[in-house]
Protein backbone atom coordinates (compact mmCIF):
# COMPACT_ATOMS: atom_id res chain seq x y z
CA UNK A 1 0.00 0.00 0.00
CA UNK A 2 1.41 3.67 -0.85
CA UNK A 3 1.71 5.99 1.70
CA UNK A 4 -0.98 7.27 3.70
CA UNK A 5 -2.31 10.79 2.92
CA UNK A 6 -1.11 12.81 5.78
CA UNK A 7 -4.27 15.07 7.16
CA UNK A 8 -3.46 17.99 9.40
CA UNK A 9 -6.98 19.66 11.09
CA UNK A 10 -7.50 22.76 12.45
CA UNK A 11 -10.24 23.43 15.02
CA UNK A 12 -11.02 25.60 17.65
CA UNK A 13 -13.94 24.60 20.11
CA UNK A 14 -16.20 21.12 20.68
CA UNK A 15 -14.49 19.49 17.42
CA UNK A 16 -17.43 17.33 16.31
CA UNK A 17 -16.52 17.99 12.93
CA UNK A 18 -12.96 16.54 14.00
CA UNK A 19 -14.25 13.47 16.03
CA UNK A 20 -16.06 12.52 12.62
CA UNK A 21 -12.95 13.18 10.38
CA UNK A 22 -11.33 10.82 12.96
CA UNK A 23 -13.83 7.94 13.19
CA UNK A 24 -13.93 7.97 8.79
CA UNK A 25 -10.23 7.40 9.04
CA UNK A 26 -10.32 4.98 11.42
CA UNK A 27 -13.15 2.96 9.50
CA UNK A 28 -12.10 3.02 6.12
CA UNK A 29 -14.69 5.85 5.13
CA UNK A 30 -11.62 8.45 4.38
CA UNK A 31 -9.46 5.68 2.91
CA UNK A 32 -5.95 5.14 3.16
CA UNK A 33 -5.49 8.54 5.01
CA UNK A 34 -3.51 9.28 9.02
CA UNK A 35 -4.81 12.45 11.18
CA UNK A 36 -1.06 13.49 12.11
CA UNK A 37 -1.87 16.43 14.12
CA UNK A 38 -4.30 18.87 15.63
CA UNK A 39 -3.57 22.64 16.01
CA UNK A 40 -6.29 24.84 17.94
CA UNK A 41 -6.15 28.59 18.72
CA UNK A 42 -8.73 28.34 21.97
CA UNK A 43 -7.42 26.94 25.65
CA UNK A 44 -10.30 24.96 26.26
CA UNK A 45 -11.33 23.70 22.92
CA UNK A 46 -12.84 20.38 23.71
CA UNK A 47 -11.14 18.52 20.32
CA UNK A 48 -8.02 18.48 22.27
CA UNK A 49 -9.30 15.98 24.46
CA UNK A 50 -10.62 14.04 21.86
CA UNK A 51 -7.46 13.99 20.14
CA UNK A 52 -5.77 12.94 23.13
CA UNK A 53 -8.28 9.85 23.02
CA UNK A 54 -7.22 9.31 19.57
CA UNK A 55 -3.52 9.44 20.46
CA UNK A 56 -3.45 12.39 17.45
CA UNK A 57 -0.43 15.05 19.00
CA UNK A 58 -1.88 18.23 19.61
CA UNK A 59 -1.08 22.04 20.02
CA UNK A 60 -2.26 24.80 20.92
CA UNK A 61 -1.40 28.19 18.97
CA UNK A 62 -2.94 31.41 20.09
CA UNK A 63 -2.59 34.77 18.30
CA UNK A 64 -3.02 36.67 21.58
CA UNK A 65 -1.89 34.52 24.11
CA UNK A 66 1.72 33.53 22.00
CA UNK A 67 2.31 37.35 21.59
CA UNK A 68 1.52 38.32 18.49
CA UNK A 69 -0.65 40.96 19.49
CA UNK A 70 -1.31 42.80 22.64
CA UNK A 71 -5.10 42.58 24.19
CA UNK A 72 -7.16 44.94 23.42
CA UNK A 73 -5.22 46.25 20.77
CA UNK A 74 -7.34 48.71 18.26
CA UNK A 75 -5.09 50.10 15.68
CA UNK A 76 -5.89 48.69 12.28
CA UNK A 77 -2.02 48.79 11.27
CA UNK A 78 -0.62 46.65 14.34
CA UNK A 79 -3.93 44.49 13.95
CA UNK A 80 -3.21 43.45 10.16
CA UNK A 81 0.57 43.27 11.83
CA UNK A 82 -0.04 40.65 14.10
CA UNK A 83 -2.29 38.99 11.67
CA UNK A 84 0.31 38.52 9.29
CA UNK A 85 3.10 37.56 11.28
CA UNK A 86 0.58 34.69 13.32
CA UNK A 87 -0.13 33.61 10.05
CA UNK A 88 3.42 32.81 8.71
CA UNK A 89 4.25 31.11 12.01
CA UNK A 90 1.74 29.24 11.65
CA UNK A 91 2.44 28.12 7.83
CA UNK A 92 6.00 27.57 9.16
CA UNK A 93 4.99 25.14 11.70
CA UNK A 94 2.56 23.49 9.14
CA UNK A 95 5.52 23.39 6.37
CA UNK A 96 8.65 22.46 9.26
CA UNK A 97 9.68 18.97 10.76
CA UNK A 98 8.27 15.75 10.66
CA UNK A 99 4.22 16.91 10.33
CA UNK A 100 4.13 18.16 6.61
CA UNK A 101 0.62 17.34 5.52
CA UNK A 102 -0.73 16.51 2.10
CA UNK A 103 -3.78 17.76 3.11
CA UNK A 104 -5.41 20.47 5.54
CA UNK A 105 -8.74 20.89 7.11
CA UNK A 106 -10.43 23.28 8.50
CA UNK A 107 -12.92 21.78 10.74
CA UNK A 108 -14.58 24.66 12.72
CA UNK A 109 -11.59 27.03 12.77
CA UNK A 110 -12.98 30.17 13.82
CA UNK A 111 -10.11 32.24 12.02
CA UNK A 112 -9.68 33.63 8.59
CA UNK A 113 -6.41 32.86 7.36
CA UNK A 114 -4.29 35.93 5.36
CA UNK A 115 -1.88 35.16 2.58
CA UNK A 116 0.94 34.62 4.74
CA UNK A 117 -0.37 31.47 5.82
CA UNK A 118 -2.01 30.43 2.51
CA UNK A 119 0.39 30.94 -0.24
CA UNK A 120 3.59 29.41 1.84
CA UNK A 121 1.56 26.53 1.47
CA UNK A 122 -0.02 26.79 -2.17
CA UNK A 123 3.70 26.93 -3.25
CA UNK A 124 3.87 23.44 -1.51
CA UNK A 125 1.19 22.19 -3.10
CA UNK A 126 -0.64 21.90 -0.03
CA UNK A 127 -4.47 21.50 0.10
CA UNK A 128 -6.63 23.61 2.15
CA UNK A 129 -10.43 22.69 2.83
CA UNK A 130 -13.09 24.49 4.69
CA UNK A 131 -16.64 23.39 5.79
CA UNK A 132 -19.15 26.74 5.24
CA UNK A 133 -23.35 26.02 6.23
CA UNK A 134 -24.40 28.25 2.76
CA UNK A 135 -24.35 27.86 -0.46
CA UNK A 136 -21.68 28.85 -2.76
CA UNK A 137 -21.17 32.43 -3.25
CA UNK A 138 -23.87 33.04 -0.38
CA UNK A 139 -23.46 34.14 3.20
CA UNK A 140 -19.97 34.27 3.38
CA UNK A 141 -18.59 34.87 6.50
CA UNK A 142 -20.20 34.76 10.12
CA UNK A 143 -23.54 33.96 10.93
CA UNK A 144 -24.62 32.51 7.82
CA UNK A 145 -27.10 30.12 8.93
CA UNK A 146 -28.74 33.18 10.73
CA UNK A 147 -28.72 35.37 7.91
CA UNK A 148 -29.92 33.02 5.18
CA UNK A 149 -32.67 32.43 8.15
CA UNK A 150 -33.52 36.10 8.46
CA UNK A 151 -34.41 36.29 4.36
CA UNK A 152 -36.15 33.30 4.58
CA UNK A 153 -38.42 35.25 6.82
CA UNK A 154 -38.62 37.79 4.48
CA UNK A 155 -38.70 35.79 1.80
CA UNK A 156 -35.72 36.92 0.22
CA UNK A 157 -34.54 33.34 0.42
CA UNK A 158 -34.23 32.00 -3.28
CA UNK A 159 -35.81 29.33 -3.88
CA UNK A 160 -36.20 29.31 -0.21
CA UNK A 161 -33.30 27.08 0.04
CA UNK A 162 -29.84 27.44 1.67
CA UNK A 163 -27.56 24.57 2.65
CA UNK A 164 -23.92 23.84 3.32
CA UNK A 165 -20.41 23.69 1.03
CA UNK A 166 -16.82 22.35 1.88
CA UNK A 167 -14.58 24.23 -0.39
CA UNK A 168 -10.89 25.10 -1.03
CA UNK A 169 -9.22 27.84 1.04
CA UNK A 170 -8.71 30.96 -0.83
CA UNK A 171 -7.73 34.57 0.57
CA UNK A 172 -11.55 35.65 -0.28
CA UNK A 173 -13.77 34.30 2.72
CA UNK A 174 -15.77 31.62 1.84
CA UNK A 175 -15.18 31.82 -2.18
CA UNK A 176 -13.00 28.97 -2.75
CA UNK A 177 -14.23 26.40 -5.65
CA UNK A 178 -17.08 24.46 -4.05
CA UNK A 179 -15.76 20.73 -3.80
CA UNK A 180 -19.28 18.99 -2.50
CA UNK A 181 -22.44 20.93 -1.93
CA UNK A 182 -25.55 20.05 -0.67
CA UNK A 183 -28.84 21.81 -0.19
CA UNK A 184 -31.04 22.41 2.50
CA UNK A 185 -34.84 23.72 2.49
CA UNK A 186 -35.85 26.15 5.06
CA UNK A 187 -39.37 24.89 6.44
CA UNK A 188 -42.06 27.35 7.09
CA UNK A 189 -42.67 27.50 11.37
CA UNK A 190 -39.83 26.49 12.03
CA UNK A 191 -37.01 28.30 14.67
CA UNK A 192 -33.82 29.37 13.86
CA UNK A 193 -32.37 26.93 16.59
CA UNK A 194 -34.04 23.76 14.69
CA UNK A 195 -32.63 25.09 11.04
CA UNK A 196 -29.19 25.33 12.75
CA UNK A 197 -29.47 21.66 13.74
CA UNK A 198 -31.06 19.97 10.66
CA UNK A 199 -27.54 21.90 9.00
CA UNK A 200 -25.50 20.81 11.62
CA UNK A 201 -26.79 17.17 11.29
CA UNK A 202 -25.34 17.17 7.75
CA UNK A 203 -21.76 18.42 8.20
CA UNK A 204 -20.54 15.58 9.32
CA UNK A 205 -21.12 13.61 6.40
CA UNK A 206 -20.19 16.13 4.09
CA UNK A 207 -17.00 17.14 5.67
CA UNK A 208 -16.10 13.57 5.45
CA UNK A 209 -17.18 12.67 2.37
CA UNK A 210 -15.12 15.44 0.98
CA UNK A 211 -12.05 14.85 2.48
CA UNK A 212 -12.22 11.34 1.33
CA UNK A 213 -12.82 13.28 -2.51
CA UNK A 214 -9.80 15.13 -2.19
CA UNK A 215 -7.37 12.81 -0.08
CA UNK A 216 -8.87 10.09 -3.15
CA UNK A 217 -7.31 13.03 -5.67
CA UNK A 218 -3.75 13.21 -3.59
CA UNK A 219 -2.82 9.82 -3.07
CA UNK A 220 -3.70 9.26 -7.12
CA UNK A 221 -1.44 11.69 -7.89
CA UNK A 222 1.40 10.76 -5.16
CA UNK A 223 0.99 7.27 -7.17
CA UNK A 224 1.38 8.54 -10.52
CA UNK A 225 4.36 10.76 -9.58
CA UNK A 226 6.20 7.63 -7.98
Amino acid sequence: MSDPCKILVFASGNGSNFQALIDAVSSGAIPNSKIIRLIVNKSKAYATTRAENAGIPWEYFNLISHGFRQKGETDPAKIQESRDKYDAALADKVLKGDYKPDLVILAGWMYVFGKAFLDPLEAEGIKIINLHPALPGKYDGTNAIGRAFEDFKAGKLENNKTGIMVHYVIAQVDRGAPILVKEIECREGEELEQLEQRIHSHEHELIVEAAAKVAGEILDKKNKTQ
